[in-house]
C-alpha cells in the first residue's frame, strides 16, 4: 500500500485544480513560497503560449498544515484557474447552463480526443480536452513540491534541466529552433534529465515485478502528457558489458561505484549513487498550421481544431518530471523507514 498517496481533480478551464495528499508525517516544514516557486518554474521556458501570460499560479493550502508544519492529517492544495471568469458559463456544473459555446468535434491528432471520445462516449470533445489537458500538471507540481519538502528534511535534493530542443543540443541554439517553428506555425519537442542526490541504498525491491523503483519511476515520467521515451542512467545501446557496468570501489572507507551508468538503480533498487532519469517529449500536437483529421459527428475529413497552445514546453515538462519523481521517492522513503512524525522518520532514516 502506498504511503504517500494523493488524488487530483479539476479541468483545464474549470474553477480550480485540487489535490488531497495523505501520508505526510507530522512536523514537516511547509514553505508556501517554495511551492509557488515550483509552480512558477513550470510556467517558464522559451516557447510557452498565451495562457502563461494569464495564469500566475499560486497554491492555497486548506487543510493538513498549521503554523507552517504538517499535522499528519490529509493536506488539501488548491490552485485556482485565473481564466475561469471567462469560462464560468461554458464550464458550469448546472444543467440549465448547457451551451454549445466552445464545443468542438474535430479530432486533434496526437491528443486524447479520438480514443477519449470513444471510451467515454463524448460527442463534444471539450469534455475530453478539459481533463486530458496538460494544465492538470500544475497541481501535480504542487504535490511534487510537498514531496520535495519532505525529502529535503532528509537531505535529499533534486533538479532538472533541458538537454535538447529539436535538433539543438546547445542552450544557445534552443531559442533559434523555437523561433523557426513559431514562424512556421509548427512545434518542437526535446529531451530533459532529472537528477536526485543523497538517496539511501535500498529504495525499491527485486522481490516482485511491481516493486522495482525503476519501473515505478518510468511509469511516473512516461505518463506525463507528450512524453514518449524514458531512460534511466546512460543508454546502454552499443556498449560492451565491460564498458557499461559500474565497478565498485572503496572511497574513504565507504563502498561506492567508479561510474554511474546505471543511473543510481540496480536490480530495481537505489544503490546510493545519484538518480539520473531522462525523458523525451514529443512535439506539442496543437499547431497553428493544422493537421488533417476527421470530424467526430459528420465523419468527414477536415482540419484539426486549434486551441491556444505552446510552441515548445520541454522546460515545463522537466519540472513536471522532477515533481513526479519526488512523489515516488517520498513514497519509497515512507515505505522503507515509516514514521507518523518527522522526528520518528528521521530517527529511522538515520539509524
Amino acid at each position: 500500500m502506498d504511503k504517500f498517496r494523493f488524488l487530483t481533480a479539476g479541468e483545464s478551464h474549470g474553477k480550480c485544480l485540487t489535490a488531497i495528499i495523505e501520508g505526510v508525517p507530522s512536523g514537516v516544514n511547509i514553505d508556501v513560497d517554495f511551492i509557488n516557486n515550483e509552480l512558477s518554474r513550470r510556467q517558464q521556458g522559451y516557447g510557452r503560449g498565451e495562457r502563461m501570460q494569464i495564469e500566475n499560479d499560486t497554491v492555497e493550502i486548506t487543510s493538513g498544515v498549521r503554523f507552517g508544519k504538517t499535522l499528519g492529517s490529509p493536506i488539501t492544495l488548491v490552485v485556482k484557474n485565473r481564466d475561469f471568469e471567462s469560462w464560468q458559463k461554458i464550464m458550469s456544473v448546472a444543467p440549465e447552463d448547457i451551451t454549445d459555446d466552445r464545443a468542438f468535434s474535430t479530432y486533434r491528432p496526437g491528443h486524447a480526443d479520438y480514443a477519449g471520445s470513444v471510451k467515454y462516449n463524448q460527442s463534444d470533445l471539450r469534455n475530453v480536452l478539459e481533463r486530458s489537458s496538460a494544465r492538470k500538471t500544475a497541481i501535480e507540481v504542487a504535490v511534487g513540491a510537498v514531496a520535495k519538502l519532505l525529502l529535503k528534511e532528509l537531505g535529499i535534493t533534486g533538479t532538472s534541466k533541458v538537454t535538447q530542443i529539436g535538433s539543438a543540443c546547445c542552450p544557445d541554439d534552443f531559442k533559434n529552433e523555437v523561433d523557426i517553428m513559431r514562424e512556421k506555425g509548427d512545434t518542437l519537442g526535446g529531451k530533459f534529465v532529472v537528477l536526485y542526490q543523497n538517496l539511501p541504498v535500498g529504495l525499491g525491491s527485486y522481490v516482485h515485478w511491481d516493486r522495482g523503483i525503476d519501473g515505478r519511476l518510468a511509469q511516473a515520467v512516461m505518463s506525463i502528457p507528450a512524453v514518449k521515451v524514458v531512460e534511466i542512467g546512460t543508454n546502454p545501446l552499443g556498449y560492451q558489458g565491460s564498458k557499461y557496468h559500474d565497478e565498485l570501489v572503496i572511497n574513504n572507507g565507504e563502498i561506492s561505484h567508479r561510474t554511474n551508468n546505471a543511473g543510481g538503480i540496480e536490480g530495481g533498487m537505489t544503490n546510493g549513487e545519484d538518480l539520473v532519469i531522462s525523458g523525451v517529449m514529443k512535439p506539442i500536437p496543437t499547431m497553428k498550421t493544422p493537421l488533417k483529421t476527421v470530424d467526430a459527428n459528420t465523419k468527414e475529413e477536415t482540419e484539426a481544431h486549434f486551441e491556444r497552445s505552446d510552441v515548445c514546453a520541454v522546460e515545463a515538462c522537466s519540472v513536471v518530471a522532477e515533481a513526479r519523481v519526488a512523489w515516488i521517492l517520498a513514497d519509497e522513503i515512507l515505505l522503507k523507514y515509516g514514521g507518523d512524525s518527522l522526528d520518528e522518520l528521521k530517527k529511522n532514516f538515520n539509524k
